[in-house]
């Protein structure tokens, strides 16, 4: 469901891209295009432009961005492989808002179908129909020639009490593989830990044993319901095992926590 400020934004954009003749559309993608929005959604448009006017176009993205409403911060979105995006909070009524720069020959090949908002002609409507989206698939090979590395780095940060690392290198696990994984078998794209809690109710307990505090104890403990689940999810998968890097970093996990498990420094 939409709010007033989502519609009152999509109105204001749509007017200020359609008097752009460089723009040839605006699409939406995300929680809008499955008709899943609440009070907390952010915005996913996508700016579509002629291919003439490209480095033009991305030399003002943050020109045009500032165009669409009061724009208060915006960065671009190297950090996630993606150069063409804009990361932007409106205001003052606080809005964020990922805006995509893209041309036409760019919509071929995407993840989702975007909702059009408006278009000039219909060139976009007519790529958008004779090709499909496709969401980059999980690779089983790719996570087990590194989970079992992944656990040796996590046992040395434990071994050190450097919690903190260690913490931040579980979530990442998490976040590559045991969501993606869990994901994909509830039937929804593997995107990270999104929606978890919506999509994976039977995993949750599962998934809440993987969290830790800062505490040599919890984290140890954490770290191996990682390993027991991944070990439980890769069931099934057409992988090479990495056997013997499995043994030896669990082995060298289990030795650091048996050294130093009644150490009260750690504790």
């Amino acid at each position: 469901m939409k709010l007033p400020l989502h519609d009152q934004f999509i109105k204001q954009a749509i007017e200020f891209v359609s008097q752009d003749q460089r723009c040839i559309g605006l699409l939406a993608g995300g929680s809008m295009m499955y008709g899943e929005m609440d009070e907390y959604s952010d915005l996913d448009l996508i700016i579509v432009y002629n291919y003439a006017f490209r480095n033009e176009i991305m030399e003002q993205r943050f020109r045009i961005a500032e165009g669409l409403g009061n724009l208060l911060s915006a960065f671009t979105g190297e950090h996630v492989g993606e150069p063409r995006l804009l990361i932007c909070l409106y205001g003052p009524s606080p809005l964020h808002v990922d805006l995509k720069f893209v041309h036409l020959v760019e919509l071929e090949s995407r993840v989702e179908n975007p909702l059009i908002l408006w278009e000039r002609g219909t060139s976009i409507t007519k790529i958008l129909n004779k090709t499909s989206p496709s969401f980059p698939s999980l690779q089983p090979q790719w996570i087990e020639d590194r989970f079992w590395v992944w656990v040796h780095y996590c046992a040395t940060k434990l071994g050190r009490g450097e919690l903190f690392e260690l913490i931040d290198t579980i979530t990442f696990m998490r976040n590559t593989v045991l969501g993606p994984l869990v994901l994909i078998r509830n039937g929804h794209s593997p995107r990270g830990v999104r929606k978890l809690e919506k999509y994976a109710l039977k995993e949750l307990e599962e998934l809440q044993d993987t969290v830790p505090i800062h505490n040599f104890q919890s984290c140890y403990h954490a770290l191996k319901n990682t390993i027991k689940m991944y070990q439980r999810l890769r069931e099934g998968s057409e992988i090479v095992p990495r056997n013997e890097a499995e043994q030896v970093s669990i082995e060298f996990l289990d030795s650091i926590y048996s050294e130093n498990s009644n150490d009260n420094s750690f504790n």
